[in-house]
């Protein structure tokens, strides 16, 4: 009788030992993801010499934002994202025409803790940034092409991917970003919301 139980409780670990394995490795730990969407500025901002030598406050609009990355799961809960795209707005003064826009490409990294939750795997993020700016002003009167800046900033948000099978996932992601290049001087507010739906594969 006792001998039947220890081989029923070594034919046991025998089992379990060799689902680890398989459990462990049904999702691989890198993965690379396509972003598309939209940024969002929360902020007006002024550009001096817009139309004969006056400054101007321009009101920012929603413009397309992308962005490549290629991510690390170091744990289950814990994974992290080099990624690096490109966003842009366009802003214009309420009552004169011209417009000016701001093209931007974002170098980031970003650590995501998530929560795996089967197919279902909510996230939140936290990250560093390189933006590369470039500010392109059109008036009636005066053209002004601005030099491209690095500046660096922050942002934070929160997501969900749902993953479609063990190798395609897709995802939906928002984030807040804070930067501030300056041109000639003068400051100009990057922050804003980025909002981006998204598709990957995990290899």
């Amino acid at each position: 009788m006792k001998r039947r139980r220890i081989y029923s409780l070594i034919l046991a670990v025998a089992l379990i030992g060799s689902t680890l394995p398989a459990f462990a490795g049904e999702q691989p730990s890198s993965y690379v993801m396509l972003k598309g969407g939209i940024y969002s500025p929360s902020n007006s901002y002024d550009v001096h010499d817009f139309n004969a030598g006056q400054t101007d406050r321009l009101d920012s609009k929603t413009g397309f934002a992308g962005e490549v990355a290629v991510g690390h799961y170091f744990l289950p809960m814990l994974a992290v994202e080099l990624g690096a795209g490109y966003f842009e707005s366009k802003g214009s003064p309420a009552a004169k025409p011209g417009e000016a826009k701001f093209k931007v490409v974002p170098v980031v990294a970003t650590a995501k803790v998530c929560i795996p939750l089967g197919i279902f795997e909510p996230f939140g993020l936290a990250g560093i940034g390189a933006y590369i700016t470039d500010l392109d002003v059109n008036g009636t009167t005066d053209n002004f092409h601005g030099s491209t800046k690095i500046t660096y900033g922050l942002h934070v948000g929160a997501g969900f991917n749902v993953n479609v099978t063990d190798t395609i996932f897709a995802g939906l992601e928002g984030k807040y970003l804070w930067a501030r290049p300056s041109y000639g001087g003068q400051d100009v507010k990057l922050d804003g919301f980025v909002t981006t739906v998204d598709i990957g594969l995990r290899f």
